[in-house]
């Protein structure tokens, strides 16, 4: 295997990221819907064992007598509202966790498909260029065409570069059919 095969290019992991996009399309609001009611239910399940723990210390309450028992209990019932409230502000972080973790994963696929994107851009300004100068070079061989062709008929006959005959030799040689050659070599 290649080297390289750990590391896509911005191409194929572009391409790998667009087909990851449209299958998570189809199954976000279900995924959404699931974790949605995960969450309710653990939250729920979080308050139920709070609820009972503070109706054990309600219970207890009149059992308890003397003041150091009071002081316990009431300790205890301060810390179940101090643990309900850290609760939910270590839910709160966790969703807050949870979407910085999306957004770092969104970044990164941002980042592959801007690299991609710019890939395709330098690629259009190549091909762009190449374009340019090709209609560039067809104008002016069109103009010294011209030209040829109009001081041909004025009579000047300017000196042919030395390739340009040849190539025209040898075009009009492959343009003559072969019989039309052999007689022509016959005779001379």
């Amino acid at each position: 295997s290649c080297p390289t095969s750990h590391f896509p290019t911005p191409q194929a992991a572009f391409a790998h990221l667009a087909l990851a996009f449209r299958c998570d399309v189809f199954t976000l609001q279900q995924r959404v819907q699931v974790e949605k009611r995960a969450r309710d239910a653990a939250e729920e399940n979080i308050q139920q064992e709070l609820g009972q723990c503070r109706a054990a210390l309600e219970r207890l309450s009149p059992s308890c007598t003397d003041t150091s028992c009071k002081e316990s209990l009431e300790q205890l019932q301060h810390s179940l509202t101090v643990l309900a409230a850290a609760i939910e502000r270590a839910t709160s972080a966790a969703e807050n966790l949870g979407a910085v973790h999306q957004e770092a994963r969104m970044s990164r696929a941002a980042e592959v498909m801007v690299q991609h994107v710019e890939n395709l851009k330098r690629h259009h300004m190549r091909e762009h260029a190449e374009l340019e100068e090709m209609k560039r070079l067809i104008q002016q061989n069109s103009r010294n065409r011209q030209l040829a062709e109009t001081q041909g008929e004025c009579g000047a006959h300017p000196q042919p570069h030395p390739l340009q005959g040849s190539a025209r030799r040898r075009v009009s040689i492959a343009v003559i059919p072969k019989q039309l050659l052999v007689r022509t070599h016959v005779r001379g």
